[in-house]
């Protein structure tokens, strides 16, 4: 949803790239990428991309749900674990490192938090609750201006503003 957004925002359309099992969308001297594999070989297509532009993993910014992390919380890092995510361990483990940047986009239900069990497939793959979707839409928009923001300002800058509780952190 968040790539989805930045590429409305950038006005760009994705293209199909059957070779490396994505879509891809070329802007100024970046790239947006959605894996068209299942989350836990995500780093497949992201370790082919970066390979053929060269692209390092310190320069890529990975953008992952986290249900460890309140709906609507956002959470920039420069590295760290996969803490339990099949994308990040999939990406880890094509990678070479886990040192690449990363947005956590909280998803954590509203009524408890973390689901458990198998109750977890569901919660991750499944739609967002109606009286959650203002919230979600309010997400999409911050994260999306998370990713501008370290674009224009740099990784430190987004971290210092959109880490922060608050609802008011997108810069003038």
């Amino acid at each position: 949803m968040v790539i989805d957004e930045l590429a409305r925002r950038f006005g760009l359309s994705f293209t199909k790239e059957r070779r490396w099992s994505c879509l891809l969308a070329k802007f100024g001297e970046g790239w947006l990428m959605k894996p068209t594999t299942f989350m836990n070989a995500s780093g497949d297509a992201a370790a082919a991309v970066s390979r053929f532009y060269k692209i390092s993993p310190a320069e890529c910014l990975v953008i992952a749900d986290d249900v460890d992390l309140p709906l609507g919380r956002l959470k920039m890092k420069l590295d760290g674990s996969p803490a339990g995510h099949n994308g990040l361990k999939s990406l880890i483990s094509k990678l070479g490192t886990a040192a690449f940047p990363r947005l956590k986009v909280g998803i954590a239900g509203a009524q408890g938090g973390r689901p458990a069990g198998e109750q977890m497939v569901s919660h991750v793959l499944g739609d967002f609750h109606p009286d959650e979707r203002p919230l979600v839409s309010q997400m999409v928009n911050r994260s999306a201006d998370a990713v501008e923001t370290s674009l224009r300002l740099g990784l430190a800058a987004a971290m210092n503003l959109f880490n922060r509780k608050e609802e008011s952190q997108t810069p003038n």
